[in-house]
């Protein structure tokens, strides 16, 4: 059964999660989609959503303990480690997929946004949610420690102290706490007005220039972890390369000639 679903309207990509699970399946074709999706050459923006009851409730565990069954069965030789190892790299590369995507994410999440949830929504750029949304870093309640991002990419965007109580209690945090500690940007009444302003969100981005948005992302990403110095040199460097552009020449033309740009992308 298929997990995704893709769909390209003005230069934005609707990427739209189908189950509200997440069974082992599910990574393989999210890694593929947001492959597609990556390599789309009008995409300029991604709006990623669910058309299930919920955002997400995180890994489908019946699915995933039948496929994992054979590797969490105490003691056991190096070979089986590593096969568990391995597969849980294969996991990861799914979120890091949507992460490493060249164009802004955008996550429109409803209802419940758990584990597995959390962690592709913490790969997105934004997330914005309805008021009926909760949050959850479920894992350590099912004697798991969180492995496919959270405890690495939540820091960055609600800091130290909010991530630990996440991942140390396992609580369940409202929409309002999301957006107070930064995990969501805006909160929305209901679906419709949060699809709304998330295509609105998109639209928005896809209507500057798109190279210029790609280094953008590009510049952030390289500055995570790294001194101001640091990346004041990737961007003098970035720049020096990438800033002359048609679009450059068509941003002056435009605010000259007082009409709406036209940007191409070259």
């Amino acid at each position: 059964m298929p997990f995704c679903r893709i769909e390209v309207i003005d230069h934005v990509a609707i990427v739209t999660l189908e189950h509200a699970t997440m069974p082992p399946a599910f990574f393989a074709e999210l890694t593929s989609t947001m492959q597609e999706v990556s390599e789309h050459p009008d995409v300029r923006a991604v709006l990623l959503k669910s058309q299930a009851k919920a955002f997400s409730y995180g890994l489908d565990l019946p699915a995933a303990f039948n496929e994992l069954g054979p590797h969490l069965t105490s003691g056991g030789t190096a070979g089986p480690r590593m096969q568990l190892l391995a597969l849980i790299r294969k996991l990861q590369g799914a979120f890091n997929a949507v992460s490493a995507c060249p164009v802004p994410v955008v996550a429109a999440i409803h209802g419940w946004c758990i584990g597995g949830g959390l962690d592709l929504a913490a790969a997105c750029d934004i997330r914005l949610c309805t008021a009926d949304a909760r949050f959850s870093l479920r894992e350590t309640k099912i004697a798991m420690v969180a492995d496919l991002g959270s405890l690495q990419r939540l820091p960055p965007i609600i800091g130290q102290g909010h991530t630990r109580e996440l991942a140390f209690t396992g609580k369940d945090v409202p929409a309002t706490r999301a957006r107070e500690i930064g995990l969501v940007n805006d909160v929305f009444s209901d679906v419709e007005a949060l699809l709304a302003g998330a295509r609105a969100l998109c639209s928005e981005i896809a209507a500057n220039p798109p190279l210029a948005v790609r280094g953008v992302k590009q510049v952030l990403g390289y500055g995570e972890g790294k001194t101001v110095a640091e990346g004041l040199e990737y961007v003098a460097a970035w720049n020096s390369a990438f800033l002359a552009s048609e679009d450059l020449g068509e941003a002056l033309s435009s605010f000259m000639e007082k009409r709406p740009p036209r940007y191409s992308g070259r």
